[in-house]
């Protein structure tokens, strides 16, 4: 398991500084230059530690993906460990991380910093520990730290935390919770969200109002319910389906059938209410590891059958690399089916030139008011060799952090249609389009540009009509 978990490690690393910043990885840098106890779309910890990243180096990808190339490791080795807890020897805990490791899910949320691959690193940690319970109850005051820590990074933990204890309930693990270590665990994890709380009851619980949005469709990987069910065989790769549904199988008939009832649950919950694919990724490495223990007993000491499983690990590792990792050239993706299945490579695309074209267009002292997080995090990031204010935006928690001045008469509008910015400024004059170069349809690729002249109203009283969460 070391070895499996160090080469996971190692070649997230080794491609980590290729293509780009994504998106999302601009924001939190953005958002890291303003910390908070919160943000209308997510808890604090991410930002934090995209802060605590540049204190190392502040131009450097490669040091700011650290976090989450560590997160993703530990999710490969507890699902060893789990293996392990659920009374496998050394085979079983192989099996189940290299399952882990070669999967699509582990390696595209490995590569990219955000908030999904410490919400899986948080999950897993729980899994392992809720097996530990039967054996000493004091646990749960590990678990509640890892609970309360975990929710400052994606508040989505509470689902899957909840549903497995209302789990552990109905299945006949109820003694579990006869202890006042477990009321110890509640109240730790309840007081490390109270910033938080504290933070989304004053601003009127935007996050709520985010979530709605993004089941509603208007994140750019917002799942349909029938792929929302097709992607489920292809997480952790289908070649390793049948070890996971053995998995699933062996613990409804064991004293932990709390797992397939929180699974069942959580996979009705997501598909009724627009969740994505991936919130369901959590479940599958214990499934992986059930799997793996009773795999490992059927392998034996067969060459054969264990040179059939390896083979497996690296099939689905090769194939998850090409499309979740940046292997090919940039020049080779518009002609390969990479960006149609990882929406999230075309994002890490362009940035730089885009920040140049903004800087070209920009007329000398505009103010920059742009469509989208993405796009301003960018332009801090990139824009100080052009000289670049700091820009405006109305997405998500760049509409906290407030409107251009009133005494900013010419604006630079990026990614706004002309109709929009003719309802904002009574001159409005073309200023090009964005274009990456490379002919890869992002988000951003052919996004116009506008000079605004001569507002028709103060940014401050237009302000709130920008609001756009999502």
């Amino acid at each position: 398991m070391p070895v499996i978990a160090s080469v996971f490690a190692l070649v997230l690393l080794a491609y980590s500084g290729r293509y780009g910043y994504h998106r999302d990885e601009l924001y939190f840098l953005a958002a890291g230059r303003r910390l908070d106890w919160s943000y209308p779309d997510q808890p604090p910890l991410s930002p934090l530690l995209a802060r605590l990243t540049t204190v190392i180096d502040p131009d450097s990808l490669w040091v700011m993906r650290l976090p989450a190339v560590a997160a993703a490791t530990f999710v490969v080795v507890c699902a060893g460990w789990m293996a392990g807890e659920l009374g496998g020897g050394r085979g079983a805990r192989a099996v189940a991380a290299a399952a882990v490791a070669s999967s699509a899910l582990m390696m595209g949320a490995g590569h990219l910093f955000g908030t999904t691959v410490f919400d899986l690193a948080a999950w897993s940690l729980i899994c392992v520990l809720v097996l530990k319970l039967a054996r000493d109850p004091r646990w749960w005051l590990v678990i509640g730290v890892v609970v309360g820590l975990g929710l400052q990074s994606k508040v989505l933990l509470i689902v899957p935390v909840v549903a497995l204890a209302a789990a552990l309930a109905v299945t006949g693990q109820r003694k579990l919770f006869a202890t006042r270590y477990f009321g110890f665990a509640v109240g730790i994890a309840s007081v490390m969200s109270l910033p938080y709380l504290w933070w989304q009851a004053g601003n009127g619980w935007p996050q709520w109002a985010m979530s709605r949005a993004i089941a509603g469709g208007s994140s750019g990987t917002s799942d349909s319910p029938i792929t929302f069910v097709l992607l489920q065989f292809g997480l952790f790769g289908t070649l390793f389906v049948p070890l996971w549904g053995y998995g699933l199988w062996r613990l409804w008939h064991s004293r932990w059938r709390a797992f397939p009832v929180a699974y069942a649950g959580l996979f009705v919950l997501f598909l009724a209410t627009g969740g994505k694919a991936y919130y369901l990724g959590g479940m599958y490495p214990v499934l992986l590891a059930a799997g793996s223990v009773g795999a490992a007993a059927w392998l034996g000491t067969s060459g054969k059958r264990w040179a059939a499983v390896g083979s497996a690990a690296v099939v689905t590792a090769l194939m998850s690399a090409v499309v979740f990792l940046p292997v090919l050239p940039v020049e080779a993706l518009p002609a390969s089916p990479v960006l149609a299945i990882n929406y999230d490579a075309g994002e890490t695309i362009g940035w730089p030139r885009y920040v140049e074209q903004i800087a070209a267009a920009r007329p000398a002292g505009a103010a920059i008011l742009t469509a989208d997080s993405g796009e301003a995090g960018a332009i801090e990031r990139f824009g100080g060799e052009f000289d670049l204010p700091t820009p405006h935006s109305g997405h998500n928690a760049y509409w906290w952090w407030g409107p251009p001045p009133d005494s900013a008469t010419v604006v630079l509008t990026v990614g706004i249609d002309r109709e929009r910015v003719a309802a904002l400024c009574s001159i409005v004059e073309p200023a090009g389009v964005l274009d990456n170069g490379f002919d890869i349809d992002n988000d951003v690729q052919g996004e116009p540009m506008f000079v605004c002249r001569n507002p028709i109203r103060p940014w401050s009283q237009v302000w709130p009509e920008l609001r756009v969460l999502g």
